[in-house]
């Protein structure tokens, strides 16, 4: 059945939490049926107006780095069923790309990021919201392993973002937000039940055609 309003679903967490891993579950499940993700990294703020070494001192766990205002009309655009063009972020110029991906309207849409429940905008625009909670050893050992394998850099380096930046940035602006949060799922992708205790309940909104409300009024 469809929806007469898309279903959105916010995944939150720290940096190398899972939250991808629970978002790409959540997808696997109902990708043959009509959902779409929406990754917050995408949304960055455009700094082509600066220099490029002034791009590189962009703290990107900070909510001022994130371009919330353009997701935000996106998100409402879909909500009505108009098609938006996600802008695609390059990291190596440290600024928005030329290029963008056309997204089509579905029944689900999944935002993921680390800070999607820090503005109240965003989050009243879900109707789920979701915190993946995961131990600050097992985060930063994620994100080593990540950082040095797909992004080629030094275990120093990434020791030294992560003290200097992301650990507290994490302490104030991301871990606040599990308040906000509907339901928290520990140790991320690995935790099979509450997976399959949301994948349950999309699929009973899914089948039953089951209206949700916003606090927002979409069209503002």
């Amino acid at each position: 059945m469809k929806l007469s309003k898309p279903l959105i679903i916010g995944i939150a967490g720290g940096s190398g939490s899972g939250k991808t891993s629970v978002t790409n579950s959540i997808y696997e499940v109902f990708k043959e049926h009509s959902v779409v993700v929406i990754e917050q990294d995408f949304y960055y703020k455009d700094q082509s107006h600066l220099d490029f070494e002034e791009r590189l001192l962009t703290n990107y766990d900070h909510p001022l780095a994130f371009d919330n205002k353009l997701l935000i009309s996106h998100l409402r655009k879909l909500l009505v069923r108009q098609s938006v063009e996600k802008p695609i972020y390059d990291y190596t110029l440290h600024t928005r790309s030329e290029k963008s991906v056309l997204i089509e309207p579905k029944d689900v849409i999944i935002l993921e990021g680390i800070l999607v429940l820090e503005d109240e905008a965003l989050r009243n625009l879900m109707d789920i919201k979701l915190f993946v909670d995961t131990d600050a050893d097992l985060r930063i050992i994620r994100r080593i392993l990540r950082d040095i394998n797909e992004r080629g850099r030094s275990i120093e380096s990434v020791v030294e973002q992560y003290l200097s930046v992301v650990r507290p940035m994490h302490n104030q602006f991301i871990e606040p937000t599990k308040r906000y949060a509907d339901i928290i799922i520990p140790e991320g992708g690995h935790n099979e039940v509450a997976i399959d205790l949301m994948v349950t309940k999309i699929k009973t909104i899914l089948e039953n055609g089951t209206e949700l409300y916003y606090d927002d009024d979409i069209n503002q």
